[in-house]
């Protein structure tokens, strides 16, 4: 590979053609870009102009392939928008001396208690959570909790795992499609959550953050169904929302107290009887300085 006049931007994993492939193209069109990936590059190896193989869960894999590159390239950012590499792009980052997130940052997005923990001790309004390893756990904090609840693995993605429950009676089946969830998630986190169920339409604010200032720049309006689950199938973005006024400082207070400091994030909310209240924060990419 020749050496590119431009630093390069580095993109780890997430080339999926079906659903991350129009990312990968607007990135290409305004960055020269280096690719770390699981497998070679085939449909993309136009767009890029260098790339490493590596295991893009695995950070020890993803530092070594983005040094391999940095002796080959100069290095402007890492950015993913893939879940399951927030911690190892970021790892990355910061062994290149690139803009980036501290891990543990990255990690509180990814483990869904830890973001509980954080919210409650910020006081961002979020929800009664609780992680648990049996089933018997389950049933105890869920009569805790009061019923419904919402049973859902500590560091997924994709609502995957994620299931509602109305009765003790429905807890042994939910706890068994949770558990199964769980069996596929990264390594950030571990087990199950039993949280309180948030009654209220679903939105999330789309952010910009730098410096640790957030900007929230759109409001997505969701449809959700498929219920006991809580699958997407519809949105409706809109940068001049008037909802974005009362949901903007919930969302800003819901980064900061994970301690992000740069990149865009997909901030969920309910907005329930008592206001908006967090679901998650999602900082699927990392701002590169270019």
């Amino acid at each position: 590979m020749s050496r590119s006049a431009r630093p390069l931007l580095v993109v780890v994993g997430c080339t999926d053609p079906v659903y991350r492939g129009y990312c990968f193209e607007q990135a290409a069109a305004a960055y020269p870009l280096a690719l770390i990936d699981t497998k070679p590059p085939s449909g993309q190896q136009h767009l890029i102009v260098d790339h490493e193989v590596a295991d893009t869960q695995d950070p020890q894999a993803v530092v070594a392939a983005g040094l391999a590159l940095a002796e080959r390239h100069p290095i402007a950012g890492v950015v993913t928008w893939d879940e399951y590499t927030l911690v190892p792009a970021v790892e990355l980052a910061a062994h290149l001396g690139v803009a980036g997130n501290s891990a543990e940052a990255m990690t509180a997005c990814r483990d869904k208690a830890t973001s509980r923990r954080l919210f409650a001790e910020h006081g961002v309004p979020s929800a009664i959570s609780t992680r648990v390893h049996t089933l018997a756990e389950a049933i105890l904090m869920a009569r805790f909790t009061g019923f419904p609840v919402v049973l859902k693995p500590s560091s997924h993605a994709a609502s995957i795992g994620v299931v509602r429950v109305d009765t003790v009676e429905e807890l042994p089946a939910a706890w068994e499609f949770a558990v199964a969830g769980a069996g596929e998630q990264g390594a950030e986190g571990s087990g199950v959550l039993v949280e309180e169920y948030l009654d209220g339409p679903e939105v999330s604010v789309e952010c910009v953050t730098r410096g640790g200032v957030t900007t929230a720049l759109a409001v997505t309006r969701k449809e959700v169904a498929f219920a006991p689950y809580f699958e997407e199938v519809g949105h409706t973005v809109d940068a001049g929302d008037p909802l974005l006024a009362e949901v903007a400082p919930v969302a800003a207070q819901a980064v900061r107290a994970l301690g992000v400091t740069d990149g865009v994030q997909h901030v969920e909310m309910r907005l329930t009887a008592s206001g908006p209240r967090i679901i998650e924060v999602n900082a699927r990419k990392r701002e590169p300085l270019l």
